[in-house]
């Protein structure tokens, strides 16, 4: 199928490894020039050396204003993915005031202000794509990530709110929800990949082309009716209707 998207600009942030840096190479290979992230320049050089028509850009989504400087360094958008590594665990009594104000700049404002930057283009061109990365605990808990569930969750409602604004205009606003998949992050949390699998129906964990798919999908022309969804990728494991 021809996605319809080559010659586009894209911005996918935390984009140096795992689903970001998936996300960025099924980009890439449709002809899109991406640009990638990391908060180190020299990661996201690495990453870019792997890749087509990528260039590597220094984003530190922890600090204050971090979506905002990426829009200006990188330009007119045409599709944004935004993303995140996700916060440490810790149960909701265990979390500092640190921990959550963190977790506000690197979930939540990075993105708010990421889709504020680009929405001027995509109105005045009347054509654009805004994927946000979250998790499947956006919808359905996950012990131990009061963080993530708290601000995954509150990014579907401004998925939500910012789609039914721009749909009129040629701009389609979507949440993708990874479920347990084989990145890094997995082995950061030590768990163990079999006790993992027999929770999920599918009864395997996903990989990150598998999800970087889906994204890919929703930013072409194709998938210009589709807008204010949250999708996931977890082979099954949200229980909710």
């Amino acid at each position: 199928m021809d996605l319809n998207i080559k010659g586009k600009k894209a911005l996918v942030l935390a984009s140096s490894s795992g689903l970001g840096f998936a996300i960025s190479k099924a980009l890439s290979e449709e002809g899109v020039e991406v640009a990638i992230t990391s908060r180190e320049l020299k990661r996201a050089e690495e990453a870019a050396r792997q890749l087509q028509n990528v260039t590597p850009y220094a984003c530190d989504l922890l600090a204050e204003d971090a979506g905002k400087k990426i829009i200006d360094a990188v330009g007119p958008i045409d599709i944004l993915v935004t993303n995140a590594g996700g916060p440490g665990k810790g149960n909701f009594l265990d979390l500092s005031a640190e921990d959550w104000k963190a977790g506000y700049h690197g979930l939540w404002m990075s993105a708010i202000q990421a889709i504020q930057g680009v929405l001027p283009h995509m109105k005045k061109q009347k054509w654009g794509r805004i994927i946000l990365s979250t998790s499947t605990s956006s919808r359905q808990p996950i012990p131990e990530l009061a963080i993530s569930n708290a601000y995954r969750s509150g990014l579907l409602g401004v998925m939500k709110t910012v789609a039914q604004e721009v749909a009129a205009e040629g701009i389609t606003v979507n949440a993708i929800m990874p479920g347990s998949t084989l990145t890094r992050r997995m082995e950061d949390f030590k768990e163990s990949v079999e006790e993992l699998a027999k929770q999920i129906p599918a009864k395997r964990l996903g990989k990150p082309e598998e999800f970087a798919a889906l994204a890919t999908f929703l930013a072409s022309e194709s998938a210009a009716y589709i807008t204010g969804q949250a999708i996931a990728s977890d082979g099954g494991l949200i229980q909710g209707i």
